[in-house]
């Protein structure tokens, strides 16, 4: 009777908190309402995407945030593929140091990266003014590396943060290939190159359309770095645009158009990577790895050097911003100060979001921590009809782009019949949204990790504490937890530092001023007229950046190699 209890209770929970917003968002996007005789008539229509479609400013809307998941998921994909196989197949100087290294951009949201970029590349940027110094560049016409309003920053900044994503995709599903069969195109007169071409994509197609599919999608819903670059003709800034406008169609009709999108490139991504791919062995033996000349390796080792080294252009421009006092047309800051580091603590606003940040990361880790360990016994321990119903529900937050989720959650519960419940009206006060909507996000990391921990735990150890009277909680109190504490430890580590720094539902739920999160506070602060606050925007940043590499070293230290079930499905 308890286990259909619980199960109830999460029924619930999913039907009001991720069921009923999505419908909101069809109903709005799919019901139109008219006067036919004086009364209101409600019709299925697909009007409002036509509107879309019909105005030339929404459909480059559309064009332009393809385009740029397009272009992002390429280059990614064209950077990602010669450096998976040269860390996989060959050994040279350092490849320990950069194997490491390569995934530093992973600790720097690009949203706050996007400062960074614009510091180092804009017009009188550091690049051009160094280079005007050198005699190479005309300040009276530099060149506009960042092109087209941004276009082309917006591009950058998403594949310099999302290539380790892809990276590692590429790279497990290379790993698996079976070295046999490299061998045996060799014996048969391949050379290295057609090997790759013809052996080693082909098979690791299922890693690479993966990792093409979250880097398309991460880059199409992005709201962060269009906003920063103040790139309005995107999907998801006129969403952010419209989503205090709840009486305007057209925001929820460019939130489905979004969700069909993500759900269209998910499906083709599996889709394509379907096939027999199996292998009898896999990964490769310490034999299979190939060694340079000493001169060509230290020369590989520069150039995966160089590759990390603008990956992390954005991460150096955040820390010098953060650091100056004084930065204009000149290639470093005149004047340097830690300043701005205490100003995050004496600015009201500032020091607000950084206490609003960690009241919402804290209760939403605790809370995902409780459902996690919840969902994972029932799924792992227990036996019940419609089992596969509550493991979609627990996974499908993952597939939601945390824009849909974020905008869903607004309109939902500033209409009829939520509108005047002040504790769940984000105008009025959002943080019971955000901490729920930051913890459903979030669940299928914890939800993945428990599920892995009760998996590998055996069950005969439960059954002889219940063998001796223990009732349930006390087994699982004093059995169960302590034997999957890591996985939890770590689940919870990752839910918090990522609810730290998500940008979309802070964003977008946090209208006023003492609810801002860190992430609206640093947007909020670059819209204000004071010389030193994007400094204090940068600080903020470091600080975000340390945190974020400190939880993932923590989460990555307690699970090991078992980091990837985090993301199993």
């Amino acid at each position: 009777m308890k286990k259909y209890g619980l199960l109830a209770l999460l029924y619930l929970f999913f039907g009001f908190f991720l069921i009923y917003p999505l419908f909101t968002i069809l109903q709005g996007a799919f019901w139109v309402q008219s006067v036919k005789e004086g009364e209101v008539v409600t019709r299925l229509s697909l009007e409002y995407f036509e509107l879309i479609f019909s105005n030339p400013f929404y459909r480059d809307c559309f064009l332009n945030s393809i385009a740029i998941a397009g272009w992002t998921t390429a280059i990614c994909l064209v950077l990602s593929l010669p450096l998976a196989n040269l860390f996989l197949r060959w050994d040279f100087p350092l490849k320990f140091f950069w194997s490491s290294a390569i995934l530093m951009p992973l600790i720097l949201p690009p949203f706050v990266g996007a400062i960074g970029l614009k510091q180092i590349f804009a017009r009188f940027g550091s690049l051009n003014l160094l280079l005007a110094e050198l005699g190479i560049v005309d300040l009276q016409h530099p060149p506009d590396w960042l092109g087209e309003g941004g276009f082309a920053g917006i591009i950058i900044l998403e594949v310099l943060h999302l290539y380790p994503i892809m990276f590692l995709s590429v790279q497990a599903a290379m790993a698996n290939v079976d070295p046999s069969l490299r061998d045996a195109a060799r014996n048969l007169g391949a050379g290295g190159l057609r090997i790759f071409r013809t052996v080693t994509v082909p098979l690791a197609t299922p890693g690479i359309f993966s990792g093409c599919a979250i880097v398309f999608v991460f880059a199409f819903t992005d709201l962060g770095v269009p906003l920063m670059f103040d790139f309005q003709t995107t999907v998801p800034t006129q969403i952010f645009n419209l989503v205090t406008q709840s009486d305007n169609p057209i925001g929820y009709a460019l939130v489905v158009l979004a969700l069909v999108v993500v759900t269209i490139f998910f499906v083709l991504g599996k889709r394509l990577g379907e096939g027999n791919y199996a292998m009898m062995a896999r990964s490769a033996s310490y034999d299979d790895i190939k060694r340079f000349s000493p001169l060509m390796g230290w020369i590989v080792t520069g150039l995966v050097g160089l590759v990390i080294f603008i990956s992390i252009l954005p991460h150096l421009g955040v820390v010098i911003n953060s650091f100056s006092q004084r930065w204009f047309m000149n290639v470093l800051p005149q004047e340097w100060t830690v300043a701005n580091y205490a100003e995050i603590f004496s600015m009201h606003m500032t020091a607000m979001s950084v206490k609003n940040s960690l009241q919402y990361a804290l209760f939403s880790s605790l809370l995902d921590l409780i459902l996690g360990v919840i969902i994972a016994y029932l799924l792992v321990r227990q036996q019940f009809k419609g089992k596969i119903v509550l493991d979609v529900l627990s996974m499908l937050p993952l597939a939601l782009p945390g824009l849909v989720t974020a905008f869903a959650y607004y309109v939902a519960f500033t209409r009829p019949p939520f509108d005047g419940v002040e504790w769940l009206d984000p105008r009025q006060n959002p943080t019971l949204l955000l901490v729920i909507a930051y913890a459903v996000h979030r669940l299928p990391y914890i939800v993945r990790a428990a599920v892995a921990g009760l998996q590998q735990t055996s069950v005969t150890l439960e059954e002889a504490s219940a063998n001796l009277g223990a009732k349930p909680l006390t087994t699982l109190w004093r059995i169960t937890l302590p034997l999957i504490y890591a996985n939890l430890i770590a689940g919870t580590i990752m839910t918090f530092s990522f609810a730290m720094l998500d940008v979309s539902k802070g964003m977008i739920l946090a209208q006023e001023t003492p609810f801002y999160p860190i992430t609206k506070a640093i947007y909020a602060l670059l819209g204000r007229i004071i010389p030193a606050a994007p400094a204090i925007a940068c600080a903020m940043g470091v600080l975000a950046m340390i945190l974020l590499a400190i939880c993932l070293g923590l989460a990555s230290k307690i699970l090991g190699q078992k980091m990837g079930q985090l993301f199993k499905s």
